[in-house]
């Protein structure tokens, strides 16, 4: 089963950073960046110590749904602060497991106090996907004799 260390390793050949906002900065700021990255949420950070998170649930429910301007508010207002996070060392199906018995669809990933990564449902649902496919693999040769 891979790691969320092994899936960081191989989303950043692709993305590299983990893009972020302080808990000071506008909701604007917040969104223009969600736009602008197509992403569909930001951690909040203090320094590189995670101390929420802002998405696109988080901006419809808190902001637009209550007639709020996103130019004036800060992002500490919004933001989810009791974030779920996991580790390098979590496992991709506990990572699911996390996700869908919380109802979320992004996971910070936390070392040594520290953000190192971000993880979305998509990330964990093409490595499930790719993995399976290895598994399927490996069986076809196992069954044709190939595999020892």
């Amino acid at each position: 089963m891979t790691t969320v260390a092994e899936l960081l390793k191989l989303k950043e050949k692709h993305q590299g950073e983990v893009h972020t906002v302080r808990q000071d900065q506008m909701v604007i700021d917040a969104i223009k960046l969600m736009a602008e990255k197509n992403i569909g949420a930001v951690p909040v950070v203090d320094g590189a110590v995670i101390v929420g998170i802002v998405s696109e649930r988080d901006y419809a429910r808190k902001m637009e749904l209550e007639g709020r301007a996103s130019v004036g508010t800060p992002v500490s207002e919004i933001m989810t602060r009791n974030v779920k996070t996991i580790t390098p060392q979590h496992k991709v199906d506990a990572c699911m497991g996390i996700m869908t018995d919380n109802r979320l669809r992004h996971l910070p990933v936390v070392e040594n106090g520290q953000l190192v990564g971000l993880l979305s449902i998509g990330d964990l649902v093409k490595e499930a996907i790719a993995e399976q496919a290895r598994l399927i693999e490996k069986m076809q040769e196992y069954i044709r004799g190939e595999s020892y």
